[in-house]
């Protein structure tokens, strides 16, 4: 399986930012398999953001839980993570994984986001 995040680069802070992780090669709906989005900021480890299950339940983590948001276009075999009120804090590169229930089998390459005025 492939995956592919896209996103807008640069947001200005206060807004929302909107990721797509398109999936190629395997079906976000096969049982077994939950999707995720993990981000790293400059100088800081991974940190684990949202997961979405193969039926569709939505999971956060506790940091960041009031603001985000993650869900799926099934016919296109996508999910997508928003994240609002952006802050600078919020600069980072985000990856949309799959996860096997025993780690993170496949990651896309990682959409660069920077959250500057």
């Amino acid at each position: 399986v492939q995956l592919q995040e896209s996103g807008p680069g640069l947001v200005a802070p206060s807004q929302t930012l909107s990721l797509t992780c398109a999936v190629f090669g395997g079906s976000i709906t096969t049982d077994r398999y939950y999707w995720n989005w993990i981000r790293q900021s400059p100088g800081k480890g991974l940190e684990w953001m949202a997961t979405v299950s193969s039926s569709g339940d939505p999971y956060y983590s506790p940091s960041v839980k009031n603001r985000t948001s993650i869900s799926r276009d099934t016919s296109k075999n996508q999910f997508f993570l928003q994240l609002r009120s952006v802050t600078p804090e919020d600069t980072a590169v985000y990856y949309c994984t799959r996860e096997d229930g025993l780690g993170f089998d496949s990651w896309g390459q990682g959409a660069r986001v920077i959250v500057s005025s």
